[in-house]
């Protein structure tokens, strides 16, 4: 090679270090930098005399000078360090991450390294870590309140359960009266099986084994009906139930009771003014997955307005007194934490298709 050719090649090797975005860096056993480009200059705003004229070390963020000593320490011939990260101070005291890779030649007594500023993607990670450390406690705040609250609300249930049984209902010649009162007497004892259900789930989840079982689609709807009886008489709610191609599935109890109470009240509650609810209920096999499905005529949604918002937490798409966005984010978590999903398919006063796939 000629001597110009060698000057034109070490001028373009000159001319990539120059303009390099990342940090690029010549720096002696003697932990001086020797060289260094504009990009180091520009992060840590000092000038390049002042950058080789003082140990590394003095610009390394104290908590980690040790480590940084330990790395260097650590270098054997030819063996480069990868990926290593510490924080240095810049001339206006910002601390700033960088990420390493060097490259140690002994014979020269010079190590090779390029940084990269990862600044941005540590306080990502911080900011992560805070969400993540503030979802867990409001998790565990949620979980306790709902101990709190099923185990305190099953005393004056019980209590009310009690009372019903010291009632002498010989007594009651009124068949109307009667009547109410069984029922009154059903819906409390349905509650307190719920609340102790909840509690039930609770500790499953803490122990992460939710109880999968065979369960009777018929048998436990009839159950929430039961539950809801005056509901669906007062609304005059017509429910159509068709489990003729499939009626079993395996599931968790209270997960199926919770999605048939919350998707039938729901369908009540939004049903069209002057319009009676019709509630069709029924199940299909499509491919190997069983599906329920939850269809009424009420006020039906917008699709391209809450889009996939319409499973979310407080999420509310109609006014009523009632309405606290909550059930269909019930719904889609139980649905979603043992391996199914949920899919709707709406349109504005024609109804809503909720569409329940289970894990196969």
């Amino acid at each position: 090679m000629s001597d110009l050719n060698h000057t034109e090649q070490l001028f373009k090797f000159e001319h990539f270090f120059e303009l390099s975005p990342d940090l690029l860096c010549i720096a002696g056993f003697d932990g001086y930098l020797k060289k260094i480009n504009p990009a180091v200059c520009k992060l840590l705003g000092y000038t390049s005399e002042e950058l080789t004229s003082r140990p590394i070390n003095d610009f390394v963020y104290p908590d980690d000078i040790a480590i940084t000593i330990q790395s260097r320490e650590g270098f054997s011939v030819d063996t480069p360090l990868l990926n290593f990260e510490n924080r240095y101070l810049t001339k206006t005291g910002e601390v700033v991450w960088l990420s390493w890779t060097s490259m140690p030649v002994k014979s020269s007594q010079l190590i090779y390294a390029i940084a990269k500023n990862i600044t941005h993607k540590k306080k990502l990670d911080d900011d992560r870590n805070r969400h993540l450390a503030s979802l867990t406690k409001i998790n565990h705040d949620l979980k306790q309140l709902s101990y709190t609250t099923s185990h305190d609300l099953r005393s004056p249930v019980g209590n009310l359960l009690t009372i019903m049984e010291l009632i002498d209902t010989s007594k009651i010649t009124d068949g109307e009266t009667l009547e109410y009162f069984d029922l009154l007497r059903s819906a409390t004892e349905n509650l307190i099986q719920i609340l102790n259900n909840s509690v039930d789930v609770l500790i499953k989840k803490d122990e992460l084994n939710v109880l999968i079982e065979e369960l009777s689609l018929s048998e436990h709807l009839n159950v929430v009906m039961r539950s809801i009886h005056s509901l669906i008489k007062n609304s005059n709610t017509t429910i159509n139930i068709d489990f003729s191609e499939v009626d079993n599935i395996r599931y968790n109890e209270a997960y199926l009771e919770s999605i048939l109470l919350n998707l039938i009240t729901n369908s009540i509650k939004y049903a069209r003014p002057k319009v009676p609810a019709i509630i069709s209920i029924y199940s299909r096999l499509e491919g190997n997955r069983t599906q329920l499905i939850v269809e009424d005529n009420g006020l039906g949604f917008d699709m391209e307005q809450v889009k996939d918002k319409i499973f979310g937490l407080h999420q509310k798409f109609h006014n009523h007194i009632d309405s606290k966005g909550l059930g269909l984010y019930l719904v889609y978590n139980h649905m979603n934490s043992l391996g199914g999903n949920i899919t709707l398919e709406s349109k504005v006063n024609e109804g809503a298709k909720f569409i329940l796939s289970f894990k196969d």
